[in-house]
């Protein structure tokens, strides 16, 4: 895909991480370079350097591009499923996804292998952000799920395959198990939803 219009400093930037974003899905986050980036876009190296500075800044720039992006999706299907339009199975799953297919998980453990000891910062202050937002419509208890929930979501991403293949488990094991907490919290919270008792 070659972008041959004049973009704004705005649209080239965005251009740039969604680019990102695809070489991540498709490649891993080893391919997430200026170069490859640049490449995919029909831009300069120097481009994108005056846009992150370097690859480490681009990586984070996608690291924080991801968070909102899924982060605002989990958001809408939190408040779906407390409202009777949506499970809590649908959240379990979109916050599995982003680390898992959306490439959360190999971005940040390559970020840190890399010696970018900030690298999930922007994950980490979205993710608070959320949470924050999310406690209007519930209780405190959400830190304490969320929490679990990433740490659920980063791990069955990392080596999930492999742990519940070796222990004879179901491939959706972390899933269930973390909507059965997303459930229980929100029934201990006395946010109860059709669909959510049992």
């Amino acid at each position: 895909m070659s972008i041959r219009k004049r973009l704004t400093q705005e649209e080239s930037r965005m251009a740039a991480l969604e680019a990102a974003r695809g070489l991540l899905i498709e490649m891993g986050p080893q391919a997430v370079t200026l170069k490859a980036v640049a490449s995919r876009i029909g831009r300069t190296h120097a481009n994108l350097l005056h846009h992150f500075g370097s690859a480490a800044g681009l990586q984070k720039a996608l690291a924080e591009h991801l968070a909102v992006t899924i982060c605002a999706t989990i958001e809408d299907a939190v408040i779906a499923s407390r409202t009777g339009h949506g499970t809590p199975r649908d959240v379990v799953d979109l916050t599995f996804d982003a680390f898992d297919k959306e490439g959360g998980a190999a971005l940040a453990s390559w970020m840190l292998v890399s010696g970018n000891d900030d690298a999930l910062d922007p994950i980490v202050d979205v993710i608070h952000d959320l949470v924050d937002g999310l406690d209007e419509f519930g209780s405190g208890q959400m830190r304490d799920t969320t929490h679990a929930l990433c740490l659920l979501a980063l791990g069955d991403a990392l080596m999930g395959g492999a742990l519940t293949h070796s222990l004879g488990l179901p491939r959706t094991s972390a899933r269930d198990i973390a909507e059965k907490m997303l459930v229980e919290a929100a029934i201990k919270a006395g946010i109860v939803v059709p669909g959510m008792a049992g």
